[in-house]
């Protein structure tokens, strides 16, 4: 009777889909999505900073170039956040962090609508920038950590790529706001909005308790005296032991005494290195591609179809997401994240063989895009296998600022390239790059087999 009902109950749990068994999860819906509503300024900011001030100041080289300032400085700062999160907790730092951001943001956004000085401008941009975290990291931190249980373990590529899809939907709906709120309602309110959902979806998402991960601290051990009646009675057990000594048997006072180690940077750990250097490299791809087909579609007259075309590839990576949470591949992460590259520059292919045609080249970005999301999802597969959880928070902060420093590379190189030849030579830039990204991936596998060895 007890094994038929535990079979019954087995066969229901593997009928369920893997984001069905992830939303069960008590507090995980609501993590989810005010992490999803506080990662609005991530799409947002750096477009509508151009807008706003291309508005305000009628210059395109200050709009751009506060813009790629916002971007660096988030970049930089990004990843020493993590590690307070991961020494202090989320709660405790996340609250602090958060008025400091909102702050900046808002100061920053009254700034432009008061038309203040370039120089007080640009100072007030590099402080909104530095005040900027990873709520991507915070999130996929809370999921490791929700889903610790060696039951639940197989629902983490699930999870990831659920996040890579948000992520998705995030930069697809984040522009096409921003866009509207400059040209229908006011020049500088998409710098409000983004603030408004910061604030209020981090004030959701640090109120949670429950899901929050506890903080791992590493307490020091002090030996005790060699004359200690236990350590003489301990040394000659161990002395004992068909007449060896402590040293020999593979302990030894010595290796006994600690003196609190300081935490290690996530840079250090094998195999991180070469994944961040994967990241920045095929990243440049996204920028390079986005950048190129607007061009093409400015040459033809067909900007009001540009927002639709670009979607196409979000709309792929959205598709590629669930299509990788719902199932689990065989095989190392390492060898997934080079297949996913080769395929993603075989779509970039048919892109540019079909970049003529509008219809076969949506048809081709969705292609391209199914691989976009699964490459992040196995991005942070990898650093959780790599780094420790006390400083996982960290470890997937790098990985989102390597993919910002990608994304910042491509639209420069894209930029240089148009000026020089046409939007046929520029999409040959992520086909160029996504494939440069490959043995690189290939170098990470090698280093990672031989670290398990």
């Amino acid at each position: 009777m007890v094994v038929r009902r535990t079979n019954r109950s087995m066969r229901v749990k593997d009928h369920r889909s893997p984001f069905g068994r992830l939303f069960a999860i008590p507090g995980a819906k609501a993590f989810c999505v005010s992490g999803a509503v506080a990662r609005l300024p991530i799409s947002m900011m750096s477009l509508g900073i151009v807008l706003a001030l291309n508005h305000m100041y009628g210059n395109w080289t200050v709009a751009g170039t506060m813009s790629a300032v916002y971007i660096l400085a988030v970049a930089f700062v990004t990843p020493f956040y993590a590690r307070l999160f991961d020494r202090f907790g989320q709660r405790k730092v996340g609250w602090v962090a958060l008025m400091l951001s909102v702050a900046a943001m808002l100061v920053f956004a009254v700034a432009v609508w008061s038309h203040v000085s370039i120089p007080v401008l640009f100072i007030l941009t590099i402080v909104t920038g530095c005040t900027q975290f990873s709520f991507g990291a915070l999130v996929r931190t809370r999921w490791a950590y929700a889903l610790r249980k060696p039951e639940a373990a197989d629902l983490l590529d699930a999870a990831y790529a659920l996040e890579a899809g948000i992520d998705e939907m995030v930069f697809v709906l984040g522009p096409i706001l921003t866009a509207f709120l400059a040209t229908s309602v006011s020049p500088v309110s998409q710098l409000f909005v983004p603030t408004i959902a910061c604030a209020l979806g981090g004030s959701v998402f640090f109120s949670l308790k429950d899901t929050q991960p506890p903080v791992m601290e590493m307490l020091p051990v002090v030996a005790a005296s060699s004359a200690d009646q236990d350590v003489v009675a301990a040394s000659a057990n161990l002395g004992g032991i068909e007449g060896s000594r402590p040293e020999e048997d593979g302990v030894s006072l010595r290796q006994l005494h600690t003196h609190g180690p300081k935490p290690k940077s996530v840079l250090l750990y094998a195999g991180v290195i070469p994944l961040l250097v994967v990241f920045v490299v095929f990243n440049m791809s996204f920028n390079e591609f986005d950048v190129s087909v607007t061009a093409m579609m400015q040459d033809i007259g067909r900007e009001q179809w540009l927002g639709l075309q670009l979607a196409m590839f979000a709309a792929g990576s959205c598709i590629g997401a669930f299509i990788f949470g719902s199932k689990k591949p065989k095989g190392s992460n390492w060898q997934h994240m080079v297949i996913y590259l080769i395929l993603m520059g075989f779509g970039y292919v048919c892109c540019r063989l079909a970049m003529d045609n509008l219809v076969l080249l949506g048809l081709c970005s969705v292609i391209s895009g199914l691989f976009c999301s699964p490459l992040f999802a196995t991005g942070n597969l990898i650093i959780k296998d790599i780094v420790p959880p006390s400083s996982l928070t960290e470890g997937l902060s790098w990985v989102t600022t390597a993919g910002t420093i990608g994304t910042s590379l491509g639209s420069s190189l894209a930029g240089r390239v148009l000026d020089v030849s046409d939007p046929h030579m520029g999409l040959l830039l992520p086909i160029a790059t996504t494939f440069a990204a490959i043995p690189l991936a290939i170098l990470g596998s090698l280093l990672a087999g031989r670290r398990r060895k």
